[in-house]
């Protein structure tokens, strides 16, 4: 590939770093990755299920900021738009300066649009602050799963980025049990309850970024990047204590990869890439992308204000508690079978099997109590979990490394911008007809609309899935630096 501006070009090597780390048995040094990386989903989780429970507190004129539904489905769109805006800033950067310390960075400025959100005085510092924590969310996504995917072993990438994916529904769990006492006026002072809520989030990542300090630099990025005697010492590292803790003793590789090492890749080179060489590739994550984030996004963002507005719900915690659960056990239960039944099936089962659901409950919705519209949710999102998350998956591991984080970002900005934006705007419109008219149906079309886009994905699937399941990244798709 003739270099462009921006490439800057070093020597050129042979490693055998891509096969040592795809050998690897499943080993308790993996946990450390999966604790330390995978909790992002986790905050992201408990992030959209607080401001989903707080709905009633935060329309609250004396306790709290005076939103109307609306307003909530705008607070909703604007933490997206930030998330679309972090990912694509951050993912440029996580390509270029390394996946460490990006996933650092990305922590802290998270932690840092929280802490604002709990000291919110009206609703355009509220919006603002929800903005800055998206930046840091969609910041992590970039960074966080390309440095997954770079770590974990070929034979259980599927079942392990599907699961931590997934573990956004233990923080949305996490959420919607821990509002429960905090809203309770008998427990707390409703003027401090609901910034209690989004206090717990900062908590957490505070304990996330010491766990991170163990997480190492991703060593294929840095044998790219002219880095390789780092990348072998990481890696003897990693080789020695899977031996010693895990007493099992590792076979040797044959298999290797020439690279020319690059300090740089410019953005022409990763643009051109994607959309020249990966056409069909290219469509396909935005298809998954869309419909996912839309299916989410609009559904979830605004499932407490469903609840509380038509069906007579006080406090929505148990039940998008429940909800929560369902979602997690689907990643959990599904997720193997990425691996072992095959990307194409599952991804077209899941997303299709979701959106015929979804559809249903939508035709039934004039007929639903709260906790029959719960179920129809719990069932259709059981399947949705796993197949959302394999959205990333794919974005994660069917492109070149050098482009792995961009894409991963790119992806979800355009995705979730479509979807993830657009959503929680539509949905809080139509609430707010749908509540001035007094007909719960008249939010039915947002359900509609979901279901449509996630069969779409699945059909998309169907045609353009990649057959990724236990190939080396570098087998699915050559990196740009690597010589023929």
């Amino acid at each position: 590939m003739a270099q462009t501006q921006g490439d800057q070009e070093l020597g050129t090597i042979t490693t055998d770093i891509p096969a040592r780390l795809d050998r690897l048995p499943w080993a308790r040094w993996h946990w450390v990755i999966v604790i330390g990386l995978g909790t992002v989903w986790v905050l992201d989780g408990l992030e959209v299920t607080i401001v989903g429970n707080l709905s009633d507190v935060l329309k609250d004129s004396t306790h709290g900021l005076g939103l109307n539904s609306s307003q909530i489905g705008l607070a909703g769109a604007v933490y997206v738009a930030g998330s679309c805006i972090g990912a694509l800033f951050f993912g440029q950067l996580t390509d270029r300066f390394g996946r460490k310390k990006l996933f650092i960075i990305t922590l802290l400025v998270y932690l840092v649009g929280t802490v604002l959100t709990a000291a919110s005085m009206n609703s355009t510092w509220y919006f603002a602050c929800r903005f800055i924590t998206g930046l840091g969310i969609g910041g992590e996504y970039a960074a966080v799963n390309s440095a997954i995917d770079e770590l974990i072993p070929a034979a259980f990438r599927g079942r392990i980025d599907i699961t931590i994916n997934g573990s956004y529904w233990l923080g949305a769990a996490a959420g919607s049990l821990l509002t429960i006492p905090l809203l309770d006026p008998q427990l707390v002072n409703p003027e401090f309850g609901w910034r209690f809520c989004f206090a717990l989030g900062a908590i957490l990542g505070i304990g996330v970024l010491f766990v991170r300090r163990n997480v190492p630099e991703s060593p294929r990025w840095l044998f790219i990047h002219g880095r390789e005697n780092e990348a072998e010492d990481i890696v003897d590292g990693i080789e020695k204590r899977v031996a010693q803790e895990d007493d099992v003793e590792l076979e040797p590789v044959d298999q290797t990869l020439k690279i020319k090492q690059r300090h740089t890749i410019g953005l022409p080179t990763i643009a051109r890439t994607v959309f020249s060489e990966y056409p069909r590739r290219t469509i396909l994550c935005l298809g998954m992308f869309i419909g996912q984030a839309f299916l989410y996004n609009a559904f979830f963002f605004t499932f407490g204000d469903t609840l509380q507005t038509f069906l007579g719900v006080g406090q929505t915690g148990w039940y998008l508690a429940a909800f929560a659960i369902s979602n997690f056990a689907g990643a959990l239960i599904l997720g193997p079978l990425f691996d072992k039944v095959g990307r194409k099936i599952m991804i077209s089962a899941t997303y299709i099997v979701s959106g015929i659901v979804l559809a249903i409950a939508g035709f039934m919705l004039g007929n639903l109590t709260a906790v029959t519209l719960t179920i129809f949710g719990m069932v259709a999102f059981f399947v949705a979990s796993a197949g959302a998350s394999s959205a990333y998956l794919t974005a994660s591991e069917i492109f070149p490394m050098e482009t792995r984080a961009l894409c991963i970002a790119f992806f979800y900005a355009i995705g979730t911008a479509a979807g993830g934006i657009s959503g929680p705007l539509l949905f809080g419109k139509l609430i707010d007809n749908a509540t001035a008219a007094k007909d719960i149906t008249g939010i039915a079309p947002g359900y509609y609309l979901g279901a449509a886009l996630m069969i779409v994905g699945g059909v998309l699937a169907i045609f353009l899935s990649v057959d990724a399941e236990q190939k080396s990244l570098e087998d699915i798709a050559t990196p740009l630096t690597a010589e023929d």
